[in-house]
């Protein structure tokens, strides 16, 4: 079972470069963030032609958004409204899962970005994503008492480890990598002893980066990325955990999202 996220910044605009995507890495389920379409207007069509009978949105016209999209049934759409903001940051979907005797559960989420100023008090962006970290922890851990099987995705904009940007020592008071998003993140993933997949076997000295700045007039050369994307897996899952890729190439793409896919395989 091959499961991407990407946050792909405009389905209706990227919905070739989805069908490239998918013609190399070949996925299951495919987890978008940022899909900047209302529920009416959604591709719907398209996508089906691609082989994705099974779609799952939350979405609302010019921004955020996120949707499943599959080649397996879902026994269970999943929907939340985070602090009542409605501003379409989650959905989550169940799945007949063989080789586990509860169903598999898959979690997207597409945390705010926070704004530029990483101050809760003259911040309302700022506060309203530490807000969103506190709730979705909260929910998982609901969600966690009823079913051990979860794979946690998304667009969480936040780099949590020191190798995961360009420079710790200048982003360091940078929204996306100050101490308490990413002590935030991290405690999320500790407290409930999940398995952060991009870090897996991975050294700690290795930079990860899933997000390169349009403002980089040559992304590659620059390499001043940040790691923004993750995925998560719950501790019963990493028996059947087999690979973990980062699909860079679509960095390269005519008008590519800043963001780029990463899969998981199980």
């Amino acid at each position: 079972m091959k499961i991407i996220t990407w946050n792909i910044n405009s389905v209706r605009i990227r919905i070739d470069q989805l069908s490239e995507v998918i013609n190399e890495l070949d996925p299951d389920v495919i987890c978008l963030q940022e899909t900047k379409c209302d529920n009416k207007n959604f591709p719907i069509r398209e996508i089906q032609s691609l082989g994705y009978k099974y779609i799952a949105i939350n979405g609302q016209p010019s921004y955020n958004g996120v949707a499943i999209l599959s080649r397996l049934k879902f026994t269970e759409i999943l929907n939340k409204d985070f602090y009542n903001k409605n501003d379409c940051r989650y959905i989550g979907a169940k799945f007949k899962y063989p080789k586990v005797k509860n169903d598999l559960l898959v979690h997207n989420f597409y945390v705010p970005a926070g704004g530029d100023e990483p101050d809760p008090d003259i911040n309302a962006k700022f506060l309203h994503k530490l807000e969103f970290l506190d709730e979705m922890d909260s929910y998982l851990k609901e969600q966690f008492q009823e079913n051990p099987h979860h794979v946690i995705v998304g667009d969480m904009n936040i780099a949590p480890h020191i190798n995961d940007v360009w420079s710790h020592k200048q982003l360091i008071n940078v929204v996306s990598h100050t101490d308490i998003e990413r002590n935030k993140l991290t405690s999320i993933i500790k407290e409930n002893r999940l398995i952060d997949i991009m870090r897996y076997d991975v050294a700690d000295e290795e930079k990860v980066f899933s997000w390169w700045s349009y403002r980089n007039r040559d992304w590659k050369k620059s390499n001043r990325g940040r790691r923004l994307d993750h995925i998560w897996i719950t501790k019963d899952l990493v028996d059947h955990y087999k690979d973990h890729s980062i699909f860079t190439n679509t960095r390269d793409f005519t008008r590519p999202s800043d963001h780029v896919p990463v899969l998981i395989e199980i």
